[in-house]
């Protein structure tokens, strides 16, 4: 199994639906000016395991690369339905690692930030402390 496909995907979804929106007004205003069709896959498609499937399918055709390697052999055995077949079920585990892996960068996000802002606090708390320490020895000289 190669990973290649999944981390692709997951990269390409945390970029169009997590962090572009929140990068200026200018992809938003993108997105409100499609026609109607596709305004609506850019809405559908942000479940990871929606658009992993096509995002997998696209992927697998542009670099020729599967995670799940074996599947590739089904051509040899019932030729282009084969390729049709090993396409579909690598898509679907790849959609499925690739809703895993978003399932877990949230759940680690929350830790996360959490503990930055705690560090973040701690740190103004230990600034402030520091410098009412040199205002106390200031004022007893």
């Amino acid at each position: 199994m190669t990973l290649s496909l999944v981390l692709m995907g997951l990269s390409i979804h945390v970029l169009v639906w997590e962090k572009l929106p929140e990068w200026g007004t200018w992809f938003n205003a993108l997105v409100a000016r499609l026609p109607a069709p596709l305004a609506y896959l850019y809405s559908a498609w942000h479940c990871p395991y929606c658009f992993g499937f096509w995002a997998a399918l696209t992927l697998q055709q542009l670099t020729g690369v599967y995670t799940l390697p074996e599947l590739t052999t089904l051509t040899e055995t019932f030729g282009l339905a084969g390729t049709m077949i090993g396409m579909g079920l690598d898509a679907l585990v790849t959609a499925l690692l690739i809703m895993i892996g978003s399932l877990a960068l949230k759940a680690l996000a929350l830790p996360a930030i959490k503990g930055y802002e705690l560090t973040q606090a701690f740190k103004a708390g230990m600034s402030e402390a520091q410098v009412n320490t040199k205002e106390q020895v200031h004022d007893k000289a």
